[in-house]
């Protein structure tokens, strides 16, 4: 095909990931005229450098882990388990390639005229170039993901700093790992790292732990995590420079003494940078924010006034898969019946750190209701009968309450089976229920779930002595 007889398509999707193939699959159900544009490998974010590699190193470090702890249950173990990191490494690339392959074949289904590989730029809004082939398209949906962002700090450091993506790749554990940045990529690989018997440090900047916003959840959480590994969440670094054989950073402790100390590699994990500054955004008109991504509606993802949508890591938003598998729906959804464009009621926020102990946050922060005054209820799990039984007693959660009516507003945790808590109120969330209506709901007994109902009985008492006052 040459440039001057432009392939016609009623949908043209830029991105194989998660959020473009929900977006191809939702398009490809009203038309045959839809085509995936992918430059890069086949398999998703989640599947090739994400959700399940990471989980796969973290369930060798926990069984690592469990093994090292026995001794708190009268069983005799060692102490350090032993841990064969070319063993450990050898699983995690051949689970991970699995599911990557079954990414890989879910894409190489689609009928070879849905498909494209290479390098897709906008020559006008309605107009693409994808490595000299011209496409020409009703709609656009943007869906390239994104990628960590690496400040210009790390750069002299070479193949010594180290992404999430290269983690996956490695034949064997490093000896020492400085992380920097603990949020939630940094803290799973972080604390998986040292226990499997890696030496790590770990440092952030302005107290953040994961995403949390509650600052005696955060405070919480620093303190547990801490206990087990070196956790600043505000360092002071003044120097990280490359050695003949590995790194060096130079940093106060906690006493504000200054520090040397060497390791093999940085993991560098502050934040990702969405996949949209090599699109030619430039030639669509569309208005862009501060970090380059065009301004969209959450609810129909349509940029602007114009026939481009965007959804997933491309813009910035919530960037876990449930969410750009939605976005994409949406996405995909709303292109093909463009311009009969509607809004979508969207899921309750959810969002968890498969960290020891989990991070969990659902429903509004309590950054966003602060502001409001809500009733928050609150539970230890420290004296949790549950929690005490199997040893994993440690954390702390809140849930927020609007004074006037009971609606549960949302939750922030740091705890255990935060994953499956996080779950429940999520439900209750979108449900719109009251904490009387939760509270009207079954507790089995022993289980983790009756700190839950703790920390809703808190927020009861409270909701109580508001009203009748």
């Amino acid at each position: 095909m040459n440039v001057s007889t432009p392939q016609q398509v009623d949908v043209a999707i830029i991105g194989a990931g998660t959020a473009g193939l929900a977006a191809y699959r939702a398009a490809a159900r009203e038309t045959d005229r839809v085509l995936l544009i992918e430059g890069g490998h086949y398999g998703t974010t989640c599947a090739r450098v994400g959700c399940m590699p990471s989980k796969l190193l973290i369930a060798a470090a926990d069984a690592a882990h469990h093994v090292e702890q026995a001794h708190r249950f009268g069983i005799e173990a060692p102490r350090q388990a032993p841990v064969i990191g070319r063993k450990v490494m050898a699983r995690v690339r051949s689970e991970r390639d699995r599911f990557v392959g079954f990414v890989t074949r879910s894409v190489e289904e689609i009928p070879e005229r849905h498909r494209m590989r290479g390098h897709a730029r906008f020559i006008d809004a309605n107009t693409l170039d994808v490595d000299g082939r011209r496409i020409q398209a009703r709609t656009v949906v943007i869906a390239t993901g994104s990628r960590p962002r690496v400040p210009a700090m790390f750069e002299p450091l070479g193949d010594r700093a180290v992404i999430n993506d290269d983690v996956f790749n490695w034949e064997d554990l490093p000896r020492a790992v400085a992380v920097f940045g603990p949020g939630v990529v940094g803290l799973e690989l972080g604390q998986a790292f040292h226990r499997l018997g890696v030496r790590v440090r770990m440092f952030g900047t302005g107290g953040f732990i994961g995403p949390l916003t509650d600052p005696q959840v955060k405070a919480e959480a620093a303190r547990l995590f801490n206990e087990e590994l070196s956790l600043d969440p505000d360092a002071r670094v003044h120097a990280v420079r490359r050695t003949d054989h590995g790194i060096e950073v130079v940093f106060d402790d906690a006493r504000g003494n200054r520090q040397e100390e060497r390791f093999d590699l940085a993991l560098v994990a502050v934040g990702r940078v969405p996949n949209v500054d090599r699109l030619g955004l430039d030639h669509t008109g569309l208005e862009l924010d501060r970090r380059g991504v065009p301004r969209y509606d959450t609810r129909t993802l349509r940029c602007g006034e114009t026939s481009i949508f965007i959804a997933g890591d491309a813009n910035a938003d919530v960037p876990v898969l449930h969410e750009a598998s939605d976005e994409g729906q949406i996405a995909g959804t709303n292109a093909v019946r463009y311009p009969n464009v509607q809004p979508f009621d969207r899921r309750s926020s959810l969002g968890i750190v498969f960290s020891d102990p989990q991070i969990a946050m659902t429903g509004e922060t309590w950054g966003a209701v602060k502001d409001r005054d809500p009733i928050v209820g609150r539970v230890s799990f420290e004296n949790q009968g549950r929690s005490r039984v199997i040893g994993r007693n440690r954390g702390l959660l809140h849930v927020y309450a609007d004074r006037e009516t009971g609606r549960f507003l949302g939750a922030e945790l740091v705890g255990p089976s935060a994953e499956h808590l996080g779950h429940l109120l999520a439900w209750a969330h979108q449900q719109r229920l009251t904490i009387a209506a939760m509270l009207a709901m079954p507790f089995y007994h022993p289980v983790i779930e009756e700190g839950l109902r703790t920390a809703l009985r808190d927020a009861s008492s409270q909701l109580g002595t508001a009203q009748a006052a």
